[in-house]
């Protein structure tokens, strides 16, 4: 798969999982749901800055921009699950919180799939994008699995912070007993 068809995947696994809560009978089917999308809506928003932003930046005219905006504006949304990491089961927030993630999410994927990837699709070419698509299946194994809206989201910093964040995540989610999707 190239980065676009990785990070399309992504899309609609939160998809899923957002239409999942909404059809869970109970508050226990609704956490169950929680977990593999606090996970997803972690992983996915570091892979990003990792790898797509980079590229977006460099191969899009006026990249750096078109970044920085869309970096800015999602800093809010970065809060969201960790806030929903934190409530506990039943939590009368919980449903409003999972709706606003998915509003920000479909703002997110028509941003993502409309602006951010057509322009330098075909300003690298497809074995530039095919590499990338590798790197991000690899970089799935080692990206933080809890959210971290404080961490750097650029470079350097950021090279610096995911692993160190991800290494921190794999320990918590093993001593809590949470699965490993």
């Amino acid at each position: 798969m190239d980065a676009p068809d990785v990070l399309a995947h992504d899309h609609r696994r939160a998809e899923q999982l957002f239409r999942d809560h909404h059809a869970a009978a109970s508050g226990g089917q609704r956490r169950a749901v929680v977990e593999p999308l606090v996970r997803e809506l972690s992983r996915h928003p570091a892979l990003e800055e990792l790898t797509g932003r980079p590229l977006a930046r460099t191969a899009l005219p006026d990249g750096r921009r078109l970044v920085d905006r869309h970096l800015d504006e999602h800093k809010a949304v970065k809060r969201a699950p960790a806030e929903l990491d934190r409530l506990d089961e039943g939590d009368a927030r919980t449903g409003d919180l999972v709706a606003r993630l998915r509003g920000d999410g479909e703002e997110h994927v028509r941003e993502l799939e409309t602006e951010f990837l057509p322009g330098p699709r075909a300003a690298v070419g497809q074995e530039r994008f095919d590499a990338l698509g590798r790197a991000l299946v690899r970089a799935k194994r080692t990206a933080p699995t809890r959210p971290h809206p404080n961490a750097p989201d650029r470079p350097p910093a950021l090279t610096l912070a995911a692993p160190m964040a991800a290494a921190y995540d794999r320990v918590r989610d093993r001593l809590q007993g949470r699965p490993r999707t």
